[in-house]
């Protein structure tokens, strides 16, 4: 059985949300630019990549602040 999260940790705290605000704002546009020019990516599928991770961030986001993790 896997441990769970401790969401009351401060560790936790700040590290999810660091996380989510990564993927709201570096998802479209760092890793949209790392997979187009450095990895030489197509660009409409680091885009859809971009767009994947800005949608994960949000949900990691509406998470945090359903569980009163974040106010």
């Amino acid at each position: 059985m896997p441990a769970k999260i401790d969401l009351n940790s401060k560790f936790w705290k700040t590290f999810l949300t660091l996380l989510a605000v990564f993927l709201i704002f570096a998802g479209p546009t760092y890793v949209v630019y790392a997979l187009t020019n450095v990895l030489n990516m197509e660009y409409m599928l680091s885009m859809v990549s971009g767009g994947i991770l800005f949608i994960i961030g949000l949900v990691l986001l509406w998470y945090l602040v359903k569980n009163k993790v974040i106010s």
